[in-house]
């Protein structure tokens, strides 16, 4: 079965399909193309300075922050990751816990929705106390991206996923053109 919990689980389990497929070759192509990909926007991260704070959000009603891969693409990305653990179920947390790490970014990417319907789904977190006094608030950094296609699902797309975190992390180095299809700035 596949259960991947971490990118390089990701990689493995496309070989593994491509193996049954008898197409192992094609398969190993295939993963080294994405991962050359991942390395150079990683290796390309690692030098910018200040490494923005993200809390990464997949569910919003409970509060449950992206777990497994995220943290790991976050990282790469160029940010540093507020809640869950590399290789581990995502987490539910308290919106106390929100408030009190007060990242720099706040990126709600929920599980199966896509960009409208985490649009629609943003009341439920506007309303919350302390709402407006967040950093991410405050600084036009509340970032809404298509969960359904990206993130939330282990694949050839988490690439894509990678892509758009580096251009909301950092907009002024990195240009995927995801913005406005994968992603988009909250205005509330």
């Amino acid at each position: 079965s596949l259960e991947p919990n971490t990118v390089a689980d990701v990689w493995e389990d496309m070989r593994r399909v491509a193996r049954a497929l008898d197409a192992a070759e094609r398969g190993e192509a295939l993963v080294a193309e994405l991962q050359g990909r991942m390395h150079e926007i990683a290796r390309r991260a690692r030098t910018l300075w200040p490494k923005p704070t993200v809390a990464f959000i997949e569910w919003i009603e409970p509060l449950m922050a992206g777990g497994n891969w995220m943290p790991e693409l976050i990282e790469m990305a160029g940010g540093v990751n507020l809640f869950g653990e590399i290789g581990r179920h995502s987490p539910w947390i308290a919106w106390e816990e929100v408030v009190d790490k007060d990242p720099d970014v706040l990126l709600i990417a929920p599980c199966g929705f896509d960009l409208a319907r985490t649009r629609r789904e943003m009341s439920r977190l506007v309303r919350r106390p302390e709402w407006s006094q967040l950093r991410a608030v405050r600084t036009d950094r509340v970032i809404l991206a298509d969960g359904n296609q990206f993130f939330n699902r282990p694949g050839p797309r988490l690439v894509e996923s990678l892509e758009i975190l580096a251009e909301a992390l950092h907009p002024t180095v990195f240009h995927f053109g995801h913005e406005g299809r994968g992603w988009e700035r909250w205005r509330g």
